[in-house]
Formats: C-alpha cells, structure tokens, sequence
C-alpha cells in the first residue's frame, strides 16, 4: 500500500531533524567541566620617577652623541664639498687659460714682428700699442689695436658737421681721444666746404645715401661686432648683408684672405711714391693702421702700394684697404701728431678714426 502525501511528508521532515535530536539527546546526558579564570586588574606601574629620570637622560646623552657624531659627519661632508668646489675651480681656470693659450701665443707672434712698442696704452675699453717702421725705401708707423668693446671707436666728421672739415689732431683732442687716423676721401665744392667720398656710415647710418663703387672705389670699415669689413659694394642690399657700423671710402683693396689684389693702373704710378695710410686686420680680429711718412708731393718719397702689400704679408695681415693719403696722412697719439704730413702742415678732412682709452 502506497502512504499518503502526509505521512511522506512527516517521514522527510523526521530523516532532516534526526542529526540535531541525537545532538541534543547527547548534550543531556554528558556533562562538560569548563572552568573560567578569575578577572584581575591590570598590575600597577613599577618604575619610579627618578629610573624615569635617568633613563631619560641616558635617552638625551645618546641623542646628544647621535648629534655630536651627525655634525661631524656633516662637516666632513662640508670640508670635501670646498675641496671638490676649489679643486673644480681651479680646473676651470686652467681650461680657461688654456683656451686663451692658443690666442696669446697668436697675438705675441704678431707683435713680434712689429718689434717693440714705442708707445702703448690699455684699458677695459681698448689694448692699443705705437710701432715705427724702418723700411728701406720709407720710415713710417704701425698702430695695433685690440677694441674691447663699442666705447674703443668711433668715425667722426670734421666738427660733427656734414660738409665741414678740421684736423685729425683737432677731432682727437675735441673727444678726448688717445689716438687717431685719417679715414676716407673727400671732395670740395665749389663753395669750399669738404664733403666725405661716396658712401661714408656713422653710427649706423647712412650719411648722404649710398653709392655703388666706381672706378675701383672700396667701402672700408667696422660691422656692429667691430670686425674689419670692406671691398666693392653695387648696391646697399649686398652691403647691408655685412651688419656696417662705420665706414668710408677710397681705392684700392690691397690684400683680401692674405693674398695680394690687382691694383689699379692709375695707382701704380699717381702717384708712384707718398705718404700712404693703410687700414687692415688679423685673424684674431684685432687692426692695424699703417702710416707712413712722404716729405712732399711730388710722388718721390713714401712707399709704394706694391711695398705695402709686401709688408702687410710679412706682418701676417689677413685685409687690407688703402685709406686716403698724400697730404690727408696723419697719426696722433696723446695730443701729438705722430708722422711728418707730406703738406708741410696737417690737413683739415672730412673723416677721421678716434681711438679711446
């Protein structure tokens, strides 16, 4: 006989409870003995005040050791620091002085062969030195100068005026300058005032335009880093290409990168002799001026332009321009006048080139 849904149900739930009966049949007949440990207060602090004390300072006797001991160490640190700082120094100086070994060596075998100074003058703004020249065939001088900066230089016109003229010695002596040469060409007009040749810069600027060269004629001057520039111009595009500060102008260019240039028929023998002033430079970019004397006109005395060119390779020049000469030579120095003006007398001009100290 099949059961019913009820007792199936009884016997389901009676298989489901039997684990937990047998649990609780067993927990009512065993007896468990479990014993709990009786509460106790915390024991009290045994430590007196004065162990506290001493242990705190056996705690700052070692702190102090600790800082005794961290000073020490960090003014080893310190002292080694100075030591490297002086040692890194001192290498840096013998870097330095050895790159300018190279410089110093250059510029003692150039003024070697300049001989011994007659006069010389230095300072932050300028290293300027006086040679004279003892040719066979002409005497003369040589001016060797190192600019230091922009305050070394400057082309001036006669009185500062457009059209007026005065002496080199006069425009020197007018700004204080310690030395001073003669620059470029002039012309008159009919009215008498003296006009700079062709195209002539000062502080930048042009003076009265721009002039193409013609017949050989050679812009001669200074860029805005003082470095010597020149040659001929057909427009102020290829000029301005080179950064001009000052310049003017006369014929012709003597040498260029060291090597002699062609000069002009005309300048061969018109004259063949004079008193010639010669604006030229090194590879270190330091300038020279060569002035040498003519005792008149008559082109039978002062040197020659091919002597010139010979000089100038002897003396290691890397350019050189021809500056005005004959009777407009002139070489001041400390309120002097250096060389003998082939006029008998000096020459008021248009431009000059002032040294400063």
């Amino acid at each position: 006989m099949q059961p019913n849904p009820v007792q199936h149900i009884n016997r389901v739930f009676l298989l489901a409870c039997a684990p937990f009966l047998g649990m609780l049949i067993c927990l009512l007949f065993v007896s468990l003995d479990v014993k709990l440990l009786p509460w106790q207060p915390p024991a009290p602090a045994t430590m007196t005040f004065s162990q506290e004390t001493s242990a705190l300072q056996n705690g700052l006797a070692l702190a102090g050791d600790n800082a005794v001991q961290t000073k020490s160490i960090i003014q080893q640190y310190y002292d080694l620091y100075e030591k490297s700082t002086a040692e890194v120094t001192a290498m840096l100086q013998a870097a330095a002085a050895g790159a300018l070994k190279p410089g110093v060596i250059y510029d003692s075998r150039i003024t070697a062969k300049l001989g011994s100074p007659i006069r010389q003058a230095s300072s932050g703004n300028i290293d300027i030195k006086l040679f004279s020249l003892n040719e066979k065939n002409y005497t003369g001088y040589a001016l060797k100068v190192n600019l230091k900066n922009d305050k070394a230089i400057k082309l001036v016109l006669g009185n500062d005026k457009l059209g007026s003229s005065e002496t080199t010695l006069s425009a020197a002596n007018r700004y204080g300058a310690i030395a001073g040469v003669n620059a470029g060409g002039f012309a008159d007009d009919r009215n008498g005032r003296r006009y700079p040749l062709d195209t002539t810069m000062i502080n930048g600027k042009y003076l009265n335009g721009f002039f193409p060269s013609n017949n050989g004629t050679v812009f001669i001057g200074l860029n805005k880093d003082r470095k010597l520039i020149g040659g001929k111009f057909s427009s102020q595009a290829e000029l301005d290409k080179l950064n001009p500060q000052m310049g003017s102008t006369f014929v012709p260019v003597l040498l260029k990168g060291g090597s002699k240039q062609a000069i002009p028929a005309q300048w061969q023998t018109s004259p063949a002799r004079a008193a010639r002033t010669v604006m030229a430079n090194y590879k270190n970019d330091q300038l020279l001026f060569l002035v040498t004397d003519g005792y008149d006109e008559s082109g039978n005395s002062g040197a020659t332009l091919a002597e010139l060119q010979d000089k100038m390779q002897q003396l290691g020049v890397v350019d050189a321009y021809n500056l005005d000469g004959g009777g407009s030579t002139t070489l001041v120095w400390g309120g002097s006048v250096i060389n003998r003006p082939s006029d008998g007398r000096q020459r008021p001009l248009a431009t000059h080139f002032l040294f400063f100290k």
